[in-house]
């Protein structure tokens, strides 16, 4: 059995979930040639292409880790270029991360929800039909368990910064962070804050607890109130946020109200609809700089390839 937090947060959680490996493409494989121009050719694209995925790989934000960048254009080429002509390099990354991501990990070959269903959690749900910001996600997991694994690897620092969590649900993710020591503010719909609520009180009520954490109404796309934007926070999260085509307007609007300058956004998703993901990608592309999250700088325990992470910062 593997312990779900480590440190005994939000109960004693056990999972029986084994780790789930890590997927990699397989290795370029090149066709014997006979001539030895055809071999030197095929070497250097090789080798132009290892470059410029280590070109790719950046740290953004407060992360210091490497991420993988989404395909950019340089400044200079996008102030050049018609507005036009930069929405469909956008709408090309997008359909590129797409694919790499459905090609690579094939999502549908793993087992949705391999960690919650398999978790006993002090954390109360509602499993009403429709009813999706009351329930648990692999996403969220995950996302929790990255924030924690990234604190022990100093590779994040949350202690002492202000957090605001986005559609937070049942609050695990919000929880952890205050956990790690952020001043967080966990936020969603009105008919959600009561849920809300009661999981802080039942699972912050550690003495060492070094941070804090409180409830906010916030609807996406409503101007947000000024306690979360001033001053801007130093890190957003959310977590399976990215569901509907109808949604990804409100969201980015909320996201480019929030985040100023120095915010660090992480965004968790389970690798459901393409077509969503890809929508959201094109349209946030425009005033975001996106990078992904290799599998490697998750929590070692808490893999899936149905799940993505996302680092995001204003442009």
């Amino acid at each position: 059995m593997v312990e779900f937090l480590r440190r005994g947060w939000l109960g004693a959680v056990k999972v029986a979930s084994p780790k789930i490996p890590l997927l990699i493409p397989n290795s370029i494989s090149t066709t014997k040639a006979s001539s030895p121009v055809v071999m030197a050719t095929e070497e250097i694209v090789l080798e132009e292409e290892e470059e410029e995925e280590k070109e790719r790989m950046v740290t953004l934000g407060s992360y210091k880790g490497m991420v993988r960048l989404l395909r950019v254009k340089a400044e200079q080429e996008e102030e050049e270029e018609e507005e036009e002509e930069l929405d469909s390099f956008a709408a090309t990354a997008a359909s590129e991360e797409i694919m790499l991501l459905w090609g690579m990990q094939q999502p549908t070959l793993s087992k949705p929800n391999a960690f919650v269903s398999q978790s006993s959690l002090q954390l109360k749900l509602d499993s009403t039909p429709g009813v999706t910001g009351s329930v648990m996600w692999d996403s969220g997991v995950i996302l929790g368990k990255f924030l924690e694994h990234a604190s022990d690897s100093e590779l994040l620092l949350l202690q002492g910064k202000k957090v605001v969590e986005l559609g937070s649900g049942c609050g695990l993710v919000g929880c952890i962070a205050a956990l790690l020591g952020g001043q967080v503010v966990l936020t969603d719909l009105p008919d959600r804050l009561r849920l809300l609520r009661k999981n802080i009180e039942v699972n912050l009520r550690h003495e060492d607890m070094r941070g804090s954490a409180k409830v906010m109404e916030f609807i996406w796309g409503d101007d947000p109130d000024l306690e979360l934007t001033e001053p801007p926070p130093d890190v957003v999260l959310g977590s399976d946020v990215i569901y509907s085509e109808g949604a990804v307007l409100d969201l980015l609007s909320t996201l480019r109200q929030l985040c100023g300058g120095e915010t660090t956004i992480f965004l968790a998703g389970e690798l459901r609809n393409d077509a969503v993901l890809e929508y959201f990608l094109e349209c946030a592309m425009k005033d975001f700089v996106i990078g992904r999250l290799d599998q490697r700088q998750w929590h070692p325990d808490y893999c899936s390839s149905r799940v993505v992470l996302y680092v995001l910062v204003k442009k």
